[in-house]
């Protein structure tokens, strides 16, 4: 029997941000192998195998799978979000890299998701409409110099900036040490959005300037996105304000 690895993207939420593709591929795999909140957001099929883990070891998650398929399963690893952005797709093609040279020609399938940022964008209405970037906060596998190096060619470079990771309970300064260093390249006023769980019944969107946010009123669920210098914010009555970057931001 020929195996099949299929990385899925959960999107950020409920089942309705989950792609036909993806929800097809979950039907068919024997095994699910994943971070154990996010194994249980998917439906209990009967003769599934489930292997829950924890968020720290994603290279082993990953080695399971690829060993699995190999044996002739049919698998899906699955991520919250987009499976490809700061999640377990790169982790699947580093054990492959580093893997046996059986493992590079294994059926694996990368099926998208609605990421965190997207889903974010659309509560706040169009924020990523002109050149952004996404950098993550986490200094678990990059040293925080290099992240400080990024975020400031990203202000330089008036780019509107999606801020993943941006706090834990290990490294809970680390928000406020980014919104520090954005202050010295980014006027006070540049909008901040403090998207929370959104998708979820806690859903929370906050919207602020950079020199008045509070790195309290954020967390692991928060999605951060930093303004451009196009970055526009339109007042409405009664409603939360749209916020959108001009497609002729300069």
């Amino acid at each position: 029997m020929s195996g099949r690895l299929y990385i899925v993207g959960l999107g950020p939420a409920d089942e309705r941000w989950l792609t036909l593709e993806a929800q097809e591929a979950l039907a068919q795999a024997q095994d699910l192998i994943g971070y154990e909140p996010y194994v249980a957001r998917v439906p209990m099929r009967e003769g599934q195998t489930r292997l829950a883990s924890d968020n720290r070891v994603e290279i082993d998650r990953a080695r399971e799978a690829l060993e699995r398929t190999a044996a002739g399963r049919i698998v899906a690893v699955v991520s919250g979000g987009d499976p490809g952005v700061f999640a377990m797709a790169a982790a699947v093609f580093e054990a492959v890299d580093h893997g046996p040279q059986a493992w590079r020609d294994l059926d694996i399938r990368v099926l998208p998701g609605v990421s965190a940022m997207q889903a974010a964008a659309a509560r706040l209405g169009a924020p990523l409409g002109h050149d952004f970037c996404a950098i993550s906060l986490s200094d678990n596998l990059k040293p925080w110099d290099v992240i400080e190096k990024r975020l400031e060619h990203a202000a330089r470079g008036d780019f509107v900036i999606a801020l993943y990771n941006p706090a834990s309970r290990a490294r809970p300064g680390r928000i406020a040490d980014a919104f520090a260093l954005l202050r010295r390249f980014l006027p006070g006023e540049t909008f901040v959005s403090l998207a929370k769980s959104v998708g979820r019944e806690k859903e929370e969107i906050l919207l602020t300037q950079l020199a008045d946010v509070d790195p309290a009123q954020v967390d692991m669920s928060t999605l951060v996105v930093i303004g451009a210098s196009g970055t526009r914010r339109i007042a409405r009555q009664g409603a939360r304000d749209w916020v959108y970057t001009s497609r002729k931001a300069t």
